[in-house]
């Protein structure tokens, strides 16, 4: 049958490339990820995946304190007094972070391996390393005679010594994973009530269905859009995406948004794109999408005149900073509950650990339009992205 010539196939606008484990924008469905077995692979692939993220400076700094007590300890039980305790604990405390050190870099290394690894090809690794760890530890004392002479019986206490404290430090990590998924699966359900909130449904749908007849590319363009959007939201894309690809799948809701509030919405947008290091840094999937929905929401919405939303990104100190700025009106509308940024600070916390920092501030009249010269100022609220380097 010959195709209707009312009805030929339109060119659509190039895919988000945010992230690259989702279908690219097409006029056919995505296919639906309801698959309970599925959902649980992905559950224990994510739970395993941050038991063995180790590379976290903060992880390490704990691990090393962790051993460095019970080490502590054990030098205390032994003593003869107070001289003679700080003489063994000052030769275990070399031995305890050498041997820690060298356990978290080499966990650390393989660390993906060992996620694709059965858990007893995982626990072998583990528990041997670190009692190879602790060897090599011990080594340099024994050079210097600082540690008793080697026989039989102190090298395989030395061992176990190492893969007992190996195996301790990975219960910790598979327990800090264990706790942490549920709150992570908690604030994924809750964002994705938040982002697709049945009124930005409806106002979107209703925006395209208004263009429909007037501007039909640009009713196709909101609907790619917001398909874009929930196949982002709904699809299974890891524990992380790139900022690039997160700023993308932003400004295709920021490009919804222009169309329904017109001249009222300018937006701004400040990428370092000369420095490549901003665009791979690691965030969180749909992390900075509810900042700027928040900027939208309660700092233009409610304003009759509307207002300006500025994303800047760029390196700052040894760290990428983002952050999300937007006028606020004399009627800033109702407030929130906190939930966004709530889970923005978790998701950032479970991601990099004490590496990466979440914070919100609002400076009173410092805001002048950019846009249009001669507006009054108006107040400004910032939201503030810190992410460690890559």
């Amino acid at each position: 049958m010959k195709p209707d010539a009312d009805f030929a196939p339109t060119f659509s606008r190039p895919g988000s490339l945010w992230p690259d484990t989702v279908e690219p924008a097409s006029t056919s469905f995505a296919a639906s990820r309801f698959d309970p077995l599925a959902d649980e692979r992905s559950r224990l692939k994510a739970q395993t995946a941050a038991a063995f993220d180790v590379c976290h400076p903060g992880l390490a700094l704990r691990a090393v304190l962790g051993v460095q007590a019970v080490l502590a300890i054990v030098a205390l039980g032994v003593a003869e007094g107070r001289a003679d305790w700080a003489a063994r604990q000052a030769v275990l405390a070399f031995a305890g972070v050498a041997g820690t050190l060298m356990w978290l870099v080499a966990v650390c290394a393989a660390r993906r391996p060992l996620q694709r690894a059965g858990a007893a090809t995982r626990a072998a690794v583990v528990l041997g390393t670190g009692a190879v760890a602790a060897g090599l530890a011990v080594l340099p004392l024994a050079w210097a005679g600082l540690a008793p002479a080697a026989d039989g019986l102190r090298v395989a206490a030395v061992l176990l010594a190492g893969a007992g404290f190996a195996g301790v430090l990975w219960a910790w990590l598979d327990l800090r994973a264990r706790i942490w998924h549920p709150a992570n699966a908690s604030a994924r359900l809750a964002e994705l009530q938040s982002r697709i909130r049945p009124h930005f449904l409806f106002n979107a749908l209703n925006t395209a269905l208004a263009l429909v007849r007037v501007d039909p590319p640009r009713a196709e363009a909101v609907l790619e859009d917001l398909a874009q959007l929930f196949r982002t939201a709904l699809a299974d894309v890891g524990a992380w995406v790139t900022l690039d690809e997160e700023m993308e799948l932003a400004r295709r809701y920021l490009d919804i948004e222009q169309i329904r509030f017109g001249a009222r919405l300018r937006v701004d947008w400040e990428v370092a794109r000369n420095d490549p290091r901003v665009g791979r840094a690691r965030v969180p999937p749909l992390v900075l999408q509810p900042l700027v929905e928040n900027a939208v929401r309660h700092g233009v919405e409610p304003a009759a005149e509307g207002g300006w939303v500025r994303i800047t990104a760029s390196v700052q100190r040894g760290q990428v900073v983002v952050v999300v700025t937007n006028t606020v009106g004399d009627d800033p509308g109702s407030p929130g509950h906190g939930m966004a940024l709530h889970n923005v600070r978790e998701r950032l916390r479970l991601l990099h650990d004490v590496a990466a920092q979440c914070d919100v501030w609002r400076e009173p009249g410092l805001g002048r339009d950019r846009f249009q010269a001669g507006d009054a100022p108006a107040d400004l609220f910032h939201a503030r992205i810190v992410l460690p380097l890559n």
